[in-house]
Order: structure tokens, then sequence, then C-alpha cells
């Protein structure tokens, strides 16, 4: 008897389904998991021009694109903690307000624990000599490796309001394509995809800049694009 009751036991240890508590304590351990998985915290970096710091067209403080698309995200369980980086009239090679180039927003905004860089622009570089704009983008994107050496980059060019896109900004867009594509990272076209066309009623009355609808917009666009990336 003192034998089968070992066996018994050996086999209600081993060998029987766990307690309802037991279960509800690993149903709860998983969908904490699975919590802790969805709202992990992603360092983002943003470099950009007046697209992206807002003028007095729209787009300033939380509404601007990149504030929308941080709550856009949110929504969506991806938490995003960002250093944006962003000066009117700047450029890969044209200086900005301030006297910076992307290199130099780049210096100040991307750290090593980023998860993903992100480039948006820039109309700026009109007239700069394309194997200067060529150079000084590799050297942007060099940068930003050196700094984030884990960090996917998405690099988006620059947008125009309109079907009419001068030459010098095709130019542009060119350009950074072959310069994103050499560095290994994801590029997006606003003027192939016809971001603004036929929307004036999501530019400034300067024609050129978006207005708050026009940020929103832009977080519509740009909130799905990193999500992909910090997907990878």
């Amino acid at each position: 008897m003192v034998v089968v009751g070992l066996v018994l036991l050996v086999g209600l240890v081993n060998g029987s389904p766990a307690s309802p508590a037991h279960q509800a304590h690993a149903a709860r351990g998983r969908a904490y998991d699975l919590l802790t998985q969805d709202f992990w915290l992603r360092h983002v970096a943003v470099i950009g021009d007046s697209y992206t710091t807002g003028t007095d067209e729209g787009g300033q403080g939380p509404k601007a694109w990149p504030a929308r698309a941080w709550q856009t995200l949110a929504q969506r369980g991806v938490r995003v903690e960002a250093e944006v980086a962003a000066e009117g009239r700047a450029g890969y090679a044209v200086p900005g307000d301030g006297g910076s180039i992307f290199e130099d927003l780049t210096a100040r905004a991307v750290k090593p624990d980023d998860a993903l860089v992100v480039f948006f622009g820039s109309r700026n570089d009109q007239g700069v000599d394309p194997g200067l704009l060529a150079e000084k983008a590799r050297d942007t994107f060099l940068m930003a490796r050196r700094f984030a050496p884990t960090a996917t980059f998405l690099v988006i060019g620059p947008p125009w309001p309109t079907a009419d896109v001068p030459a010098s900004v095709l130019q542009i867009r060119d350009v950074l394509n072959a310069g994103a594509r050499a560095a290994g990272a994801a590029f997006v076209d606003p003027i192939g995809d016809r971001w603004f066309v036929d929307r004036p009623d999501l530019i400034g009355v300067d024609g050129v800049h978006p207005n708050d609808a026009g940020h929103e917009y832009l977080a519509d666009k740009i909130a799905p694009l990193i999500r992909m990336q910090l997907s990878r």
C-alpha cells in the first residue's frame, strides 16, 4: 500500500493538470508579456525642416505631424519617445534659420539606443550641386549610423504641394533616393506618391507649408511608415 501511495503521489505531482489558480496565474503572466511587448518604449530621432517644425501656417506644438504621429502610434500599442531636431530652411547642404544643416541636426538628435532615425526633406536643397548634395547626404547617414549602430533609417524625400514639380526638386528626390539605398535605408517618395496633389485645402495661404489639416494628413501618412520600420 505504501508503494502504491507513492506512485499515485508522484503521478499527481508530475502528471496532473495545473490547478485553476496556477492556470490563472500563467494566463496573467502571458497577458503581461504581451502587454509589455506591445507597449515597449521605442526611441526615435526625427531630422527635418519647416515641414516638421511647423510654421505660422500651421503645425506648431502639439499640432505638428510628429506629435500627432506619436499619439496615433500610442493608440495602436506603439509607445515612442522621440527627439525631433528640425530647422526652417534647412537641408542636407543648405543651412537653416539657425545655421544648421541636416548633419548638424543629426548630431543633436540621434542617440545610441534609437530604434529608428527619420529624415524628412528637403526642398531647401534646390540649387545645390548634385554631387555635393550626394556627399552631404552620405555624410549625414554615416554619422547617424555611427551614433545609432542598430537603428533602421527611414528617408522621406521632399514633398511638393502641386503636380508641377520643378526639375531641381525632382533631382533632389533622385539623389536622396540613391543615397538612402546606399545607406540601407527605406526611401519614401511623397512626390511620386502625390501626397499633396489636388489637396490645396492642406496647404497654407503661402502656397508652400502645410496648415494644421496638412500636418494631420502628414501624420496619417508617416505614422504607418514609422510603425512598419519599428516592426522590422
